[in-house]
């Protein structure tokens, strides 16, 4: 199954935390609260592939036959298999876990619209751009959304707890 990573992790000034080796929690952070700006963004792209709707529905029990039986999807208004809608979405989880903010950091909230069908063979790109800073509850606001080429296919937004370096340090 090819997989596509696109990190596009952008700022002016800031870079991720870099930490002592022998501090493993710094270490494996991601960004601290005092270095994210609004606007800095970043990105993680996959494409899917029907082994990726089987696992899905093994792990998460849905078997939804508009996800499974090719014939059974070809007799509805997409006239074949799309995939599940959660699928696709948690690829934003992985921006928001992995690239920006990145490891430590709590999500605390999601608003997900489904826009569009996304088919096997599709390359999925989930973005999250930093919208809002809230200093007094080291939270952070992200605009998320997946896009088949040039079609948002999700729309939302994240709220995310993010971990100050003082706190870290301690």
């Amino acid at each position: 199954m090819p997989v596509e990573i696109a990190d596009t992790t952008t700022s002016p000034s800031s870079t991720p935390s870099e930490a002592p080796v022998s501090d493993p929690i710094s270490e494996l952070s991601g960004y601290f609260f005092e270095d994210l700006e609004i606007g800095m963004s970043a990105a993680y792209a996959r494409t899917i592939g029907p082994a990726d709707l089987v696992m899905f529905a093994g792990i998460s029990g849905d078997t939804n036959p508009m996800h499974l039986n090719e014939e059974y999807a070809a007799a509805t208004m997409f006239k074949g298999t799309i995939a599940h809608g959660f699928l696709c979405s948690s690829f934003i989880s992985t921006v928001i876990g992995t690239r920006l903010p990145g490891p430590g950091c709590v999500y605390v909230g999601q608003t997900l619209k489904f826009k569009a069908p996304v088919r096997p063979g599709d390359t999925v790109t989930a973005r999250a751009v930093i919208t809002e800073l809230d200093p007094g509850r080291s939270r952070a606001k992200l605009r998320t959304t997946c896009t088949v080429g040039d079609t948002v296919v999700i729309d939302g937004e994240a709220d995310v707890l993010v971990p100050q370096r003082a706190v870290a340090a301690e």
